[in-house]
């Protein structure tokens, strides 16, 4: 691959300044700055990296033993690369020193911890404050300063006037190609691979040109004799009309630029980020998992780790957030903690259908685990039918503060054919009733409720006790009040959950249907009549509790509904089967519970 170049009228920089790290009158200076996809290299021609390889960036006998590479990878796109990190590879001791996201620094691996006083680590002086991480190394009368903070790079070099031998790499020979200044040592094998995402409609090219030209007015004018703005405002637009305008993607480019003006000039424009309107980056000490970068949250408007986009494009494609693990040891959920974060979802709200196994998550990586043991701790487990009819043990992921199921997974789980005996008459009735009755009196209201349930769709065959039910097998249940007056009245069923114990808080519990409509989860459950009358009726597939004491208690919970001037039936949505918001005045002072049992 060739490398994409756009000639630009600018020479190598020279200024006569005073500050002691500055050019002075004696001295000639060389910038190269990279910056997002862009390097804009000491003769102010731009490069634009197409691809997630790593190049050797500068090479010079004025530091002889180094040599200066970047990585690149994708953010949100997985057709724009960002610069990653800054490699400085040091051929003397044979050390690898490399700056990192949110300011980490690393020395052959071994994590740094860095201050505004610098250390010198193997000849180099290294240094770290709000801004970023700053390199320096000397030989003879030449300095060389690296600068990192992150999201541009800048590498100066500062020497006797016309005596600064040539630079190679990417920020000084325009004559070889990409492929030519490509570090393979450091590149992933497929970062080759090109990607195209669908066109953003939310980029707005011409504006974006408007607000990368503002380097061309004051107070940006003050750098102008130092720093030609030309190369700076083309790669801005370049990348903000490919790219969105997050991140601070819209003001790198402006902070790249005036920072490129103080290695010239104590005469640095002030003012600017008042009206560019730039605050300070907030992802110094924000360290990310190799899979992530640091980004604006659109839920807090404060910085999180985000997935990149070639990793995230797997799991996206198939809808998951992660995968199950199941093996005849351990079986586990695992899920990407940057793609429940694009959700708004803390990890630390999720568990298990048994909501004592909650999440767990992993500080480095950030991925999330829930993990389980079929035999000593099932977290709830529930065998079931696929719908090839395998046995499975089934599973789910709740979200505690909505109580909404985020998803579900399965494990192949071989056994026998399972049969279920049913029993009901949990609450009033003997164990051998085949009907939950309860006697009901709220405020004015007097009635009876029943719950029943049957083998058929008409409600015709009662299961009682000598009923043999099989797993997965349809069971239709109706709930129906004796005593009310069904032109004022209607009976709305709020809940109905399974747990393996009596108590309707026990920490095992699987919704079947939730403010009225049939847990999406579970495509088994079908609510046909609910708000519309004084009776309520639902049906779902029979299931069990592995690893359990062969009890499954079914709860529901029921209320009144005044008609006159209320919609009482609940209005779910038919595709995701959540219910619409609907509000209605409850005739009862607090809900009836009846309670339906079998065992196996």
């Amino acid at each position: 691959m060739l490398r994409l170049l756009l000639y630009l009228t600018t020479a190598v920089h020279f200024s006569t300044c005073g500050a002691m790290d500055l050019c002075q009158g004696d001295n000639q200076c060389v910038l190269c700055t990279v910056t997002g996809p862009t390097v804009i290299d000491i003769h102010g021609h731009l490069n634009s990296v197409q691809d997630r390889c790593a190049y050797d960036l500068m090479e010079t006998k004025s530091i002889p033993d180094l040599k200066v590479h970047a990585t690149f990878k994708e953010r949100r796109r997985t057709d724009v690369s960002f610069l990653d990190s800054v490699i400085l590879q040091l051929d003397g001791p044979g050390v690898n020193i490399n700056l990192e996201q949110g300011g980490r620094v690393l020395v052959d691996n071994v994590k740094m911890t860095l201050n505004a006083t610098a250390q010198l680590v193997h000849g180099v002086e290294l240094s770290k404050d709000q801004d970023g991480v700053t390199a320096k190394m000397s030989h003879l009368k030449y300095l060389m300063t690296v600068f990192f903070d992150g999201s541009t790079a800048q590498i100066h070099i500062k020497g006797p006037r016309g005596q600064v031998p040539p630079v190679e790499g990417l920020c000084g020979n325009s004559n070889r190609s990409f492929s030519e200044e490509k570090a393979s040592d450091y590149s992933p094998t497929d970062c080759e691979v090109q990607h195209e995402d669908p066109s953003n409609s939310t980029i707005r090219c011409q504006i974006m040109t408007g607000r990368c030209n503002l380097l061309k007015e004051a107070p940006f004018t003050a750098c102008h004799s130092h720093v030609d703005p030309q190369p700076y405002t083309t790669a801005c637009s370049n990348t903000l009309c490919k790219y969105p305008a997050v991140d601070g993607l819209d003001c790198q480019f402006l902070e790249a630029y005036v920072r490129a003006c103080s290695l010239y000039s104590s005469n640095t424009p002030t003012g600017w980020r008042t009206k560019a309107i730039c605050s300070e980056s907030l992802c110094q000490d924000r360290f990310c998992s190799a899979h992530e970068f640091c980004g604006q949250d659109i839920h807090t408007s404060e910085t999180r780790c985000h997935c990149r986009a070639v990793f995230a494009s797997t799991y996206r494609s198939q809808n998951t957030l992660g995968e199950a693990v199941c093996n005849e040891t351990s079986r586990s959920i695992n899920l990407v903690g940057c793609l429940l974060g694009d959700k708004g979802i803390q990890y630390s709200d999720l568990h298990l259908y048994d909501k004592t196994c909650r999440a767990e998550i992993d500080n480095v990586t950030h991925m999330v685990t829930i993990g389980f043991d079929s035999k000593t701790n099932p977290c709830g487990t529930m065998v079931r039918l696929d719908e090839n009819g395998n046995i499975v043990n089934k599973n789910g992921i709740i979200v505690e503060t909505t109580k909404q199921e985020l998803m579900d997974f399965t494990c192949p789980f071989v056994i026998p054919e399972i049969k279920i005996d049913f029993s009901v008459g949990i609450k009033v009735n003997s164990a051998n009733s085949s009907t939950v009755i309860q006697y009901v009196t709220s405020g004015v209201w007097n009635y009876t409720l029943t719950m029943k349930a049957y083998t058929d769709a008409g409600r015709t065959q009662l299961v009682d006790s000598n009923t043999e039910l099989h797993l997965d097998q349809k069971v239709w249940f109706a709930l129906e009040t004796d005593g009310l007056d069904s032109e004022i009245i209607s009976l709305v069923t709020q809940s109905c959950y399974a747990t393996s114990e009596p108590s309707p808080d026990a920490s095992l519990r699987y919704d079947l249907i939730i403010d009225g409509c049939a847990n999406a989860a579970d495509k088994t459950v079908q609510v046909e009549r609910n708000g519309d009358g004084t009776s309520s009726y639902f049906s779902f597939n029979m299931f069990e509790f592995y690893g359990q004491n062969g009890q499954v208690y079914l709860h529901c919970k029921l209320n009144l509904c005044v008609k006159e001037g209320n919609t009482c039936a609940p209005s779910c949505n038919p595709t995701s089967r959540t219910r619409r918001s609907t509000r209605y005045k409850y005739a009862d002072e607090k809900p009836a519970i009846l309670i339906m049992a079998w065992n196996t």
